[in-house]
């Protein structure tokens, strides 16, 4: 074994495969996020998706925009009589079905004939205020409903989700009150539900958690919000937006929740429009704390059946963190997402592209943006780390601080996912704003771990590819720097750049005859590494 680096724990794995294992949900490849529904028109955007759908294993995608101006969905003549066109949503919709990939709908923002004010978030002008004239509305969800039900059967659409609107309670998405948001849903799950009765509806689909009254009235008041300080961010007593209020006001008018979905990035920023607070990340378990925390709401609540569906999430809400273009950002992943199994149905990574235009397009290549893949395809290590994830069994053998063991019932091989997540840095991985300079002095902390994996009870001679994500490895930030960061790529340097971030360290072990592996290695700081049975 490796001699053991000072102060260092080392990754010690001990299991069983013949075991049975206890049954293991892959949450974190139910649902992922992209834009815009217009962006999902777009050749590189669906070759993409292709490739995720591939390589991770993706059930459902959720956009924003579905009745945007850009869909062409509804428009009123003259007299203010409703048209509606659904050519634009049905190639799209057919796309998505015909890769294998189902829609996670979102029904937002307000189409322009309707929208109470308009242009009111990113640069292609959302319409993010209530709707002028709920019977419209209900008429327009009524007709979308029944389209897609003619159009691709009931019993597919009983298979998708219906979330009614996004992040009502931040003023740019909503111009309205928490009143006229929950009587925006009551409308719209009346509608959905009057169409079948077995359809699924939920929300409210709000930011992420906050430590204070600022969200507790009508509105956002700025006066409540406590500026959390460096150091006492994670002593606050985080709690997820309206969910309370919500499930109560749907409990008291008879309104269906099938699932409850919010949006918990572990920062103590969403979209900020105040200039308020440090835009600090919390500590390194606030995602596993945050999920465990809404389980037990949603268990207490008047609707403990409910799934939990968190529909947006990442490191940070910002489209232009660097950290997001890092192997530390796949390490977060992956620790995040082994230390919440079990409290939730959905933990949706936004985004799975960087086709991507909510502020714009990214002014280069790497621009922090927050996708799994860049414009032109090349897959960051955020990719990497749901890949591997999707390579996971459906039966848990073990679980520990810094691993998972797993089985696949059907072929009986052993995947070992395990990640090296500094103790240098307690946070989960600041964001990086204005230059790279946090994200890499973040991927310098820390130090190599001694790992040992031994495996028993496998047939003799059994072969495992071991597969490392580290920097200098599948790293794709790390291979644009060594070309000295081009400004605009040649396609011979994108070309050098795809290959270079395709290539994960690999190397093979092989049980001995009585069925034992036996693997050490020393794990530098940020690695994942999946130790995978091939034979």
């Amino acid at each position: 074994m490796p001699e053991r680096p000072s102060g260092e724990t080392p990754i010690h794995i001990d299991a069983d495969a013949a075991a049975e294992g206890e049954p293991l949900a892959p949450f974190w490849r139910r649902v992922v996020g992209a834009g815009r529904a217009n962006e999902g028109l777009r050749a590189d955007w669906q070759r993409q998706l292709v490739a995720a759908r591939r390589d991770c294993g993706f059930e459902y995608i959720r956009f924003h925009g579905l009745f945007h101006d850009d869909m062409f969905v509804y428009t009123e003549r003259a007299d203010g009589t409703p048209v509606h066109n659904f050519q634009y949503v049905d190639a799209l919709f057919d796309f998505l079905l015909d890769t294998g990939v189902r829609p996670f709908v979102e029904f937002g923002f307000s189409p322009r004939a309707l929208a109470r004010e308009t242009d009111t978030v990113f640069w292609w002008g959302a319409h993010g205020s209530p709707p002028v004239d709920l019977d419209k509305w209900a008429g327009l969800i009524d007709a979308t409903v029944r389209h897609w039900v003619g159009r691709y059967g009931i019993e597919e659409v009983r298979r998708w989700y219906f979330e009614v609107w996004n992040e009502a309670n931040l003023h740019g998405f909503f111009r309205g009150t928490r009143a006229e948001y929950f009587e925006l849903y009551k409308v719209t799950a009346r509608a959905v539900k009057a169409v079948d009765a077995q359809l699924r509806v939920g929300g409210p689909a709000t930011s992420n958690f906050v430590p204070d009254g600022r969200f507790s009235g009508e509105q956002e008041d700025v006066d409540l919000r406590i500026v959390a300080g460096r150091d006492d961010i994670d002593e606050l007593g985080w709690r997820p937006v309206w969910v309370e209020e919500f499930l109560a006001f749907c409990a008291a008018e008879e309104l269906p929740v099938d699932f409850v979905s919010t949006h918990p990035y572990p920062t103590d920023w969403a979209l900020d429009e105040h200039g308020q607070g440090e835009k600090l990340t919390r500590g390194r378990n606030a995602t596993p704390t945050d999920l465990r925390l809404l389980r037990d709401l949603v268990a207490k609540s008047p609707f403990p059946e409910a799934e939990i569906h968190l529909t947006e999430w990442s490191s940070s809400s910002s489209p232009r963190d660097h950290t997001h273009d890092t192997v530390p950002a796949a390490t977060y992943v992956v620790r995040s997402v082994l230390h919440s199994v079990g409290t939730v149905d959905s933990l949706a990574h936004w985004t799975f592209t960087d086709v991507f235009e909510e502020g714009g397009a990214g002014d280069e290549l790497f621009h922090g943006g927050f996708g799994m893949l860049t414009l032109p395809g090349i897959p960051k290590p955020t990719y990497h780390a749901y890949r591997m994830l999707g390579a996971l069994g459906d039966r848990l053998l073990d679980l520990g601080e810094d691993h998972v063991v797993t089985k696949d019932r059907d072929t009986g091989r052993i995947v070992v996912l395990i990640h090296h997540y500094p103790q240098e840095e307690p946070k989960s991985v600041p964001a990086s704003f204005d230059d790279r300079a946090l994200a890499e002095a973040t991927q310098a902390k820390g130090r190599p771990r001694p790992l040992r994996v031994r495996l028993t009870g496998l047939p003799p001679g059994a072969c495992f590819e071991v597969e490392s994500l580290e920097p200098g490895h599948g790293d794709a930030l790390g291979a644009w720097r060594d070309l000295g960061s081009p400004a605009a790529p040649t396609r011979e340097q994108l070309a050098h750049l795809d290959r270079r971030a395709h290539a994960t360290r690999l190397e093979a072990v092989c049980a001995d005859t009585e069925g034992v592996v036996d693997y050490g290695a020393q794990v530098r700081p940020w690695s994942v590494i999946m130790v995978r049975q091939v034979s």
